[in-house]
């Protein structure tokens, strides 16, 4: 059982998940199971069985939160030296020298990933691309994309 990189405010949120989950969704679940068998028939009964499936996904990803949680393997950055290398859970300015874009990425784990919120997998190709590398460095990653070019404008473990 492999330990999964994870940071800090990860964690609060795979928890938070774990919480509904189990207080307010498998309740509801149990009352919309209890509701249709009371409209008799099972096997035709429709409602029924899309309950009994949303039990089963939601048990399922019960599980999954619960083995990801155990599995944690907690990274604090805050408390780490600000050196400017980039590492897990570092936040990174970048310059795309193509573009002349700016944009910021910050390095999280698999289940943490969300690039609409610029938090990107430590281990997808521009997270790999990043990992190791230091302030002011120029970087050339490549993605399904194409290859894009990088300078490292700041790094921060916020």
């Amino acid at each position: 059982m492999d330990k999964e990189p994870i940071t800090v405010s990860g964690l609060k949120k795979l928890k938070e998940e774990l919480v509904f989950l189990k207080e307010k969704k498998r309740p509801e679940i149990v009352a919309a199971i209890a509701e249709a068998r009371s409209h008799g028939d099972l096997k035709e009964n429709a409602e029924y069985h899309a309950a009994k499936e949303q039990q089963s996904h939601n048990e399922g990803r019960i599980q999954e939160v619960e083995d990801l949680i155990a599995r944690a393997n907690v990274i604090d950055v805050t408390k780490i030296n600000n050196d400017g290398k980039v590492i897990f859970g570092s936040t990174v300015y970048l310059q795309n020298l193509d573009t002349n874009e700016s944009t910021e990425y910050k390095l999280v784990g698999k289940d943490e990933a969300d690039l609409k919120k610029k938090l990107i997998f430590f281990q997808s190709p521009i997270g790999k691309g990043l990992i190791g590398k230091n302030k002011n460095d120029l970087v050339e990653i490549t993605t399904p994309a194409g290859i894009k070019n990088f300078e490292i404008i700041e790094v921060k473990y916020i």
